[in-house]
């Protein structure tokens, strides 16, 4: 592909995630990923260009631009070698004509700025959230150890106050990793691992992830119980679900079973677990204001309607799972979200209406220190961002 055709195919793809971004359809990586399984002619250095010039742009701009075409006009005024590539030829885009419409630059959109700062976040931690994102492994104690692992890849560094953290440069190819197939290793960010820690699971406990996903937190936990226990992994979305099992397989861990819960019906489903808990980990549906590192374009997805049916929802799981925790038990509250409305005063929201409850301050040796609970940021602690609290029963 030309310079031009590199351009011209960002603008396209650009198109693509603007529309998706506006209708809430499919993420920016699978956009990419599907599009050029159209165009096999396109080489690895065409498909790293074209990836570098979409995440360059969508970073550049804080609002939703128009148009993919608005979005490279701004890329160009802040990369002016790129007009040359604006030449009209066959498979580039047409030349620039003074006065059309160019996107214009920031961190955020204007609403979410203000959320930010008034949740403590000021424009050097909002810039921080939109850097590139590093790539961080948690090594699987029940099949290796730190050191094992970090002999095959020269590059990993160890990550401070993580005794089975190793980070790698961002494009290094790890799931191509002999350790990888062998479940030596689960990709996994930093902040991530270290709320997960916080959650305090120990070897014999009964354990409830609530909101499991794919379940990589759910296999960390069986990892700090060293696999002696029982973990009941819990969620609504069965494909993602599904995938946990071969993956717990995969890592060696014998103690989790999944459970498949039906949105309204989650009380019903999980009657017989009423009291049973020693902890219950919810890792909540969030807006994902902490990961956008990875994902820049979720901040053109997220409005203040959705926000609010979010944090409807989290106080939803919250009450749910003060229910299934036992006497003498805990609950650990983790949202991938920079969000006071999230984060802070939800965990607030939960000790007001549950006043016998008591939180109790994670030792994690990182982040601040927010509400009843602690915050990771990019900025501070150069991980995603999370917010966790950790409450107890009497």
């Amino acid at each position: 592909m030309t310079p031009a055709a590199r351009v011209q195919a960002a603008i396209d793809l650009l198109d693509r995630i603007i529309d998706a971004a506006r209708n809430q359809g499919a993420a920016a990586d699978t956009l990419i990923a599907r599009w050029f399984v159209e165009r096999r002619y396109a080489g690895s250095k065409d498909r790293r260009a074209v990836r570098e010039l979409v995440y360059d742009a969508i970073r550049l701009c804080g609002e939703r631009p128009e148009s993919g075409r608005a979005a490279m006009l701004a890329l160009v005024a802040a990369r002016p070698e790129l007009e040359a590539a604006f030449d009209g030829s066959s498979y580039g885009p047409a030349v620039i004509v003074p006065g059309e419409p160019v996107a214009a630059s920031g961190f955020l959109p204007a609403w979410l700025a203000e959320a930010m700062a008034a949740s403590g976040l000021g424009e050097e931690e909002q810039a921080a959230l939109l850097e590139r994102a590093p790539l961080d492994l948690r090594v699987n104690r029940l099949k290796a150890d730190v050191a094992t692992v970090a002999k095959s890849m020269p590059e990993a560094v160890s990550l401070a106050h993580l005794p089975d953290g190793l980070r790698l440069p961002g494009d290094t190819p790890v799931e191509r990793m002999p350790a990888f197939e062998d479940g030596q290793f689960e990709v996994q960010d930093a902040g991530s691992q270290l709320v997960t820690l916080a959650a305090g699971a120990a070897p014999g406990m009964h354990v409830i992830d609530l909101c499991a996903g794919g379940g990589g937190k759910t296999l960390a936990l069986a990892t700090a119980m060293a696999d002696r226990g029982s973990i009941l992994a819990c969620d609504i979305d069965r494909p993602r679900l599904s995938r946990l099992m071969p993956r717990a397989a995969r890592a060696g861990v014998t103690i989790a079973e999944t459970r498949l819960l039906d949105p309204r019906r989650e009380v019903e489903i999980l009657a017989d677990q009423v009291g049973l808990a020693d902890l219950v980990l919810i890792d909540a549906p969030c807006s994902g204001t902490g990961t956008w590192r990875r994902n820049p374009e979720a901040r053109w997805r997220l409005t203040p309607d959705r926000l609010a049916k979010l944090v409807a929802t989290q106080a939803m799981l919250l009450d749910l799972a003060a229910t299934l925790v036992k006497p003498g038990g805990s609950l650990a509250y983790i949202v991938c979200s920079l969000l006071d409305a999230e984060g802070a005063e939800q965990a607030q929201r939960f000790l007001d209406t549950h006043p016998d409850w008591k939180a109790v301050a994670p030792d994690l040796h990182a982040g601040t220190p927010r509400g009843p609970g602690l915050r990771l940021t990019p900025f501070r602690d150069s991980t995603d961002g999370f917010f966790v609290a950790k409450m107890t029963r009497p």
